[in-house]
């Protein structure tokens, strides 16, 4: 077993490179499973989700290369569309091979998708979308199976803005006959590069990046190249780390536009921030002087739900008193009790959180509940007197490239150790 030995240290100073969004790139992938031929995708982040779609998607017959960030898929003219119940288990985002599946060979047969336990995550809404396109779907025995003579264009108005169902639908519709029209769409910059590479593909989309997306299907697609979008997360992961630290970093290659909320509340915080086109220089000399803000999860443009556990460990250290509700996914709270442990005054009612900052965590051995919540651990021993180790890092890896390593270049004391 690994774990990371995380110790407060001096400032954080330096540069930090931000890899490809892992929400995307997944999509990318899911997305070459609609045309025969070698697509090519670029800042592909080299982590442990990647692997596993790779995998799934390797299981259906796809030929993948991944060197260095760059990706090469081939995927065949005959597709097994059928996905094994080992890899669907294993990250959540599986299931958006469900639409482009049906989009290309009219039938998938795929197993209800695992991947981080924080709370109940229905799949109704992807089904009932795929449904409105002309698809039978059945739930038997742990597996979804769909078939469809054909997909039909249609008015789909899902109940709820879900990234990962409009990106199924989307997926589908692109090989529909005629017109479909996504209402109550994602508005993600996630859906807008899958929308992006599937129009050089040679779909034809309107309306990506809004609540109503029009989508005028297609015979055929071809193969394609397109460079993932920079990961936001990892950007918000990166000036929590400062916040909760102090020092001054500039964080390389990433979008600024795609987090105005975020960015906001961080100055509201105390943190300076320039922002240029492709990066951001970020600095806080005032190490345990953040001030208390009140946040809240809501769908993109708002503050996304994987940034609410770095908010909520900076607002454990602030000046005062914060008030934080988690509106997306009310179960993911499992890393506030890790938070305590280390010292933290927080009070959990349903989905809204009270936060009164402490002078100073305590380090702790702690565990990652998640993928966000095990980042915000590790950030949490950066300002914590003594030495915590966080377990089940495997969490962390799913979602960041050389998390601890980046961390390290930037003067932070982080250091993987098996036990």
């Amino acid at each position: 077993m690994e774990v990371l030995i995380v110790k407060a240290g001096p400032y954080l100073k330096g540069t930090v490179q931000i890899a490809g969004a892992k929400n995307s790139a997944l999509k990318l992938m899911a997305a070459c499973l609609l045309v025969e031929g070698t697509s090519r995708l670029e800042n592909v982040p080299r982590i442990t989700d990647v692997e596993i779609m790779a995998e799934l998607l390797s299981a259906m017959g796809v030929e993948i290369s991944h060197n260095l960030n760059t990706m090469t898929l081939t995927t065949p003219c005959e597709l097994k569309p059928e996905v094994p119940y080992e890899l669907m288990q294993r990250m959540r985002a599986s299931i958006v091979v469900l639409g482009p599946l049906l989009g290309r060979s009219l039938q998938a047969k795929v197993s209800m998708p695992g991947g981080d336990d924080f709370g109940h995550r229905p799949i109704d809404i992807h089904l009932n979308a795929l449904r409105s396109l002309g698809a039978e779907i059945t739930t038997t025995h742990g597996y979804i199976q769909a078939k469809a003579k054909k997909l039909i264009g249609a008015k789909v108005i899902l109940d709820y803005p879900s990234h990962t169902a409009t990106e199924n639908v989307l997926m589908a519709a692109v090989l529909a006959r005629g017109t479909t029209v996504i209402e109550n769409a994602a508005k993600e910059p996630e859906v807008q590069d899958l929308a992006e590479f599937l129009t050089q593909m040679g779909a034809h989309i309107a309306g990506a990046g809004t609540s109503r997306i029009e989508v005028e299907g297609v015979d055929n697609l071809c193969p394609a190249m397109h460079s993932a979008i920079p990961d936001r997360v990892e950007t918000a992961t990166f000036l929590a780390a400062l916040g909760l630290a102090g020092g001054k970093l500039l964080i390389k290659g990433t979008r600024a536009d795609h987090m105005d909320i975020l960015l906001e509340k961080l100055a509201a915080m105390g943190i300076t921030l320039t922002v240029t086109k492709n990066d951001i220089l970020a600095e806080f000399e005032e190490q345990g002087s953040l001030q208390p803000v009140d946040v809240h999860s809501l769908p993109y443009p708002g503050i996304a739900t994987d940034y609410m556990p770095f908010l909520v460990t900076m607002l454990s250290v602030a000046k005062g008193i914060s008030l934080a509700s988690e509106n997306l996914f009310p179960g993911r709270f499992r890393y506030i009790d890790e938070l305590i442990r280390m010292g933290a005054n927080i009070r959990l009612e349903g989905h809204h959180i009270a936060i009164k900052g402490v002078d100073c965590l305590s380090a702790a051995r702690v565990r990652a509940p998640d993928l966000r919540g095990g980042a915000a651990l590790v950030l949490a021993g950066l300002t914590a007197q003594g030495e915590t180790t966080v377990e089940d890092i495997f969490h962390i890896d799913r979602g960041y490239e050389y998390f601890d390593k980046k961390l390290a270049m930037l003067g932070a004391d982080v250091q993987r150790i098996k036990r």
